[in-house]
């Protein structure tokens, strides 16, 4: 397997991996097609539960450092699963599945847009897909708070930064990046405590 500085970690063998490139570049297309308003949710059940190339811990590591990293986050998720199995080449394979197709339908949306954005039916399916965006956001961020029960810090400690994150977020309104950095920072320095102690 090509080394590739986008590898965080060798895949752990007893899990099943992409069979190849083309395998990489439609599952990655196939995410893109069902992430109308976002993908975590696709892409969770679709890596984890489907596929099972990443283990639900995986998974929750992976979409941290991903969201650190400057960019889309599920372009730098793509990024990474790329590399992992195939290097550069699937790096560069699981971007063109993830933006390619979407890229196509997202022009030819925009060209209808401009006809018919003034159709009263137009502005209602866009606020129904939010509402639905909305849903799947929450249902994704329950499902993944089952693994703060696995995290090495007391659960109660890891409930607080969540929810001090969510506070800042939502009722403070601070720029992501702050709370990133600090309560990121804070939760990063005490996991490493904990771990060497």
């Amino acid at each position: 397997m090509p080394s590739s500085p986008l590898a965080a970690r060798p895949p752990d063998l007893p899990h099943p991996q992409p069979a190849s490139l083309a395998d990489l570049f439609f599952s990655f297309t196939w995410l893109a097609l069902q992430g109308f308003g976002g993908v975590l949710a696709v892409i969770q059940r679709e890596m984890v539960e489907r596929k099972r190339w990443l283990t639900q811990e995986q998974f929750m590591e992976d979409w941290a450092l991903a969201q650190i990293m400057p960019g889309p986050n599920v372009i730098n998720l793509s990024l990474m699963l790329g590399a992992r199995y195939f290097g550069l080449r699937g790096a560069l394979t699981a971007l063109a599945g993830m933006l390619a197709v979407p890229l196509v339908i997202v022009l030819l949306l925009g060209v209808l847009y401009t006809h018919f954005g003034d159709n009263a039916q137009m502005a209602g399916a866009l606020r129904g897909m939010a509402a639905v965006s909305a849903g799947m956001i929450a249902a994704m961020g329950m499902k993944l708070a089952g693994a703060l029960g696995k995290h090495p810090l007391p659960l109660w400690l890891t409930l607080s930064i969540t929810v001090l994150g969510v506070l800042m977020v939502a009722i403070l309104r601070w720029p992501l990046l702050y709370i990133l950095l600090g309560l990121g920072g804070i939760g990063c320095l005490l996991t490493y405590r904990k771990l060497s102690s």
